[in-house]
């Protein structure tokens, strides 16, 4: 029997006479298969690969063939703008069979939520932050609405299970699959990954269902269109854009929203017809600009990482990355937006601004091109999720037993994992701080934690993550977005000239104390920021950039501008190594080592060394205080490389993990410890040898 002679009969018909599809994909086949048999899946597929469908098809067969009622199917998405996107799309499935999905996140209106409670959707699409807030709601009978829950499909899963929120993910599936009362199947979606089998056994957790990645062999087309391009500035990067693919959708990304909104500027400026997307937009603004793109034909729209992840914003002819992500799955994922018509090509031109940046586009093309996708991996140790559990825990239940609350997460390995003496001391310090309070065992919300984090602010339990202070920017009746308070900082007398959405905007007032910036339209010049857009790279991609550095080759992928100026750059590196760290006093005196293991490694390093009091560290290498000398420096080396080298512990580290002050100090420092480490990129500082070069003597080096 072949997969779809598996499904139900209903849906067969549909499949073939409504929507006039001929064939499965692949991944379609084998995905139905797997799911019928009962099996948690991860599918993997590009963007555009089928996913949807390959995790749809099966499920409402499956809905039909059983006879599920109520809320039976959860579709979770890690943003609010995917949901919005697939919305229609499921909808259409569902109702060609006589079943309805419905859409519930942070701005569903209250008239909508209202339908949902009234008359219960077969599928509820849904963030992890939503499934909490209906799980504390008064409101809300939340052990009658999970009650059917049968499957759960999380879309993007990657998104999720790098970071914490995919431990808050695990958490909520844990409450629901104790509400459900039975083991529910899961289907995470996700673009190419280094570790699927990991990622599902993650997935999977509390479940004794059979476990399948669906990872279909790739389909022969052609080999990607990928160029790397130098050309030296942003002015010059829009300049080159305007010029380039006229007639085409072209979509640009951008590794910060600064960079984003300058671009959106310098194009206009050209009168191209430009559209921006960053997550600091507000929805009205971001909706209006995917709509507009997706039916346009030659235009640009400027992007964050917001549009990494699977929008439909139409068929795009061009993806172009200014400068380079991080990662090299970031790489394939924007690069998998194009290439989905017949007789054409996936494509990436990479337009490098800077030194920096052309190296590491380079060294992002090589790992490519040497089979390289990062692992994906859940951040170890969140104690600080499991304090925020706790707390909406005590929400949902209105008090929960001070050993009962572990059993609702017993799905969650990490907490699983944690002694129990451990736990006790996690609950003993909440209490002790008066954030809990502890009535015969049963834990309730103290003083402390009903000020900070009781029912009035409940709302703060739900964001995993610290917000930055942001200010909401008001144009009328329109909300454009959201930029950080420092925008607002300034010397001179005045309103605040502030970029957002591709345009100027001069502030008309600003509401400190409830955080509002009213604006309107100016010609002047402005700015905006939006902190932490900086982060280390790791140590893979700074191996990388040593290689291209290290060797003479060059690539056929890279244009003229850009294999000229690599070879300028390698002329300033002459004595960088393929497999060793070379310690280089430089014509001025510096002194500093190059690593090239990433900015997290070299700071432990430099922390464990004490490189004196204007020491600094980077992604590549340590730059030791003025005041010590190359022999200085090479004996306080060979003195202290071989010690143990464990990073040394930082409060505001701490701080900035959410509900981090919900720790006591041992727990804390064993969560920093875990996370704020990088020991394979110490181990190879310590492994390889070291080479002592003094620039200017001789050929450049002694």
């Amino acid at each position: 029997m072949t997969a779809f002679e598996r499904l139900h009969p209903a849906l067969q018909h549909h499949i073939v006479n409504s929507l006039g599809w001929s064939e499965l994909r692949e991944v379609q086949s084998l995905s139905i298969d797997a799911f019928l048999s009962g099996a948690n899946l991860v599918i993997l597929a590009p963007t555009a690969g089928g996913k949807t469908e390959s995790a749809f098809f099966p499920v409402i067969s499956q809905m039909l063939t059983e006879g599920w009622n109520g809320l039976s199917v959860l579709y979770v998405s890690p943003i609010r703008a995917l949901l919005n996107n697939q919305e229609q799309r499921l909808q259409k499935y569902f109702s060609l069979v006589g079943r309805r999905a419905a859409c519930w996140h942070g701005d569903t209106t209250q008239g909508e939520r209202r339908r949902i409670l009234d008359d219960w959707p077969d599928c509820l699409l849904t963030t992890p932050e939503s499934l909490e807030a209906i799980l504390v709601s008064t409101k809300i009978d939340h052990r009658e609405f999970f009650k059917n829950v049968q499957a759960i499909v999380i879309d993007e899963l990657h998104a999720f299970a790098g970071d914490d929120r995919g431990w808050h993910l695990l958490s909520v599936f844990s409450r629901i699959h104790r509400l459900a009362g039975r083991d529910l199947q899961r289907i995470g979606l996700s673009a190419t990954v280094g570790n699927p089998a990991e990622m599902l056994v993650w997935l999977s957790s509390g479940s004794e269902r059979q476990r399948q990645v669906v990872s279909p062999a790739p389909v022969a087309k052609q080999a990607p269109d990928v160029q790397l391009d130098y050309v030296g500035s942003l002015q010059n990067a829009a300049k080159v854009i305007s010029l380039l693919h006229r007639g085409e959708k072209r979509l640009v990304f951008c590794d910060s929203r600064s960079r984003v909104e300058q671009l959106a500027l310098l194009l206009r400026e050209r009168e191209i017809d430009t559209f921006v997307s960053h997550s600091s937009l507000g929805l009205e603004e971001r909706r209006a600009a995917e709509e507009a793109f997706a039916q346009k034909q030659n235009c640009v729209i400027v992007a964050t990482s917001s549009l990494e992840l699977g929008l439909d914003v139409g068929d795009l002819d061009r993806v172009i990355q200014i400068d380079a992500p991080a990662t090299v799955s970031s790489f394939l994922q924007r690069m998998g937006r194009t290439g989905r018509r017949a007789g054409t090509r996936s494509n990436c031109l990479f337009l490098a601004t800077s030194d920096e940046g052309l190296l590491r586009a380079a060294a992002l093309l090589d790992l490519w091109g040497r089979g390289f996708v990062e692992p994906v991996n859940a951040p170890p140790k969140p104690f600080h999720i499991l304090a925020q559990q706790l707390m909406a825990l005590i929400l949902q239940e209105r008090g929960i037993g001070r050993r009962a609350f572990v059993e609702w997460l017993a799905d969650v390995p990490a907490f699983a994992a944690m002694p129990s003496e451990q736990i006790e001391l996690l609950v003993d310090h909440l209490v002790r701080t008066g954030t809990l309070f502890d009535d015969a065992g049963i834990l309730s919300f103290g003083p402390e934690g009903e000020a900070e984090y009781g029912r009035k602010n409940f709302l703060e339990i739900l964001s995993v993550f610290t917000s930055p202070p942001l200010f909401r920017v008001i144009s009328g009746q329109k909300e454009l977005g959201n930029v950080h308070e420092s925008t607002f900082y300034k010397k001179q007398e005045g309103p605040v000239i502030l970029v957002l959405a591709g345009r100027n905007w001069k502030t008309n007032h600003l509401d400190w104390k409830r955080r509002i910036a009213y604006v309107e339209p100016t010609d002047e010049k402005g700015r905006s920021r939006w902190i932490g857009e900086g982060q280390f790279l790791g140590f893979r991609v700074c191996q990388a950039i040593r290689r291209v550095l290290a060797a003479e080759t060059t690539e056929p992928y890279w244009s003229q501008r850009a294999t000229a100026q690599i070879g300028e750059i390698r002329l300033e590196y002459p004595w960088a190594s393929h497999d060793r760290t070379t310690l280089v006093q430089q014509a001025n005196g510096e002194v500093q080592w190059w690593t090239f293991a990433g900015g997290l490694a070299n700071s432990i390093v430099m922390d464990h060394l004490g490189g004196g009091s204007k020491a600094k560290t980077d992604n590549l290498c340590l730059r030791f205080s003025s005041t010590l000398k190359l022999a200085d420096v090479e004996a306080l080396i060979a003195s202290r490389i071989r010690d143990e080298i464990i990073p040394v512990p930082s409060q505001e580290a701490i701080d900035n993990l959410k509900f981090g002050e919900c720790l006591p100090p041992p727990i804390a420092g064993e969560v920093f410890f875990a996370r704020f480490n990088d020991p394979e990129a110490i181990a190879n500082i310590r492994r390889e040898p070291m080479r002592v070069v003094v620039v200017g003597e001789g050929n450049g080096e002694a």
